[in-house]
């Protein structure tokens, strides 16, 4: 059976949601972009890990969990070499993972101060509140 062209985006966001959960991202935001013209991609999603080890570990446990669940690879990844930021491309979701004071000084979510932010704990692996 031949592959979509074009995998619906709530798949891929969940694969991603389900890597970061693995290894307890911490603070994950689903960003919507989807209603804000000419957006890059329809979702960025924004994680931390408190280590070097940690950061690569997420990087990893997304990539993994996407290809072994839907069959995806990322476009390219970006930023792994000291364990501070990476960056998952997956053309319709942006999957950023740094580490906890870089995540801070870049303060992506206030960037997209239109877009719908989600908030998801992967303690209670429910979506716990909406800002618009």
């Amino acid at each position: 059976m031949k592959k979509p062209a074009v995998l619906p985006s709530n798949i891929l966001l969940d694969a991603v949601i389900k890597g970061l959960d693995d290894v307890k991202g911490h603070d994950i935001k689903i960003i919507d972009l989807s209603t804000i013209e000419n957006a890059m991609s329809a979702f960025f999603v924004i994680a931390h890990g408190n280590s070097q080890t940690q950061v690569s570990a997420l990087a990893s446990s997304v990539e993994k969990v996407v290809n072994e669940s839907i069959d995806e690879k990322p476009m390219s990844v970006q930023g792994l070499r000291n364990g501070e930021w990476a960056i998952l491309d997956y053309f319709d979701v942006v999957v950023h993972v740094f580490h906890k004071d870089v995540r801070n000084r870049y303060a992506l979510e206030e960037l997209w101060g239109d877009a719908e932010i989600r908030s998801y704990d992967f303690e209670t692996s429910v979506k716990l509140e909406e800002q618009a």
